[in-house]
């Protein structure tokens, strides 16, 4: 019996989880940066 690959199709997902990943986490910190900003500016009053 021979062994079957896998298909490559499974790398292409990982990549897009990753970039997925990326974008959730930049928008997060992003966000964060924003709050931070606003609550610095709201202190100052």
């Amino acid at each position: 019996m021979s062994t079957k690959r896998k298909p490559p199709t499974l790398q292409q997902k990982k990549d897009e989880v990753n970039k997925k990943a990326l974008i959730w986490t930049s928008s997060v910190i992003a966000a964060l940066i924003i709050v931070v900003a606003a609550v610095i500016v709201i202190a100052q009053l």
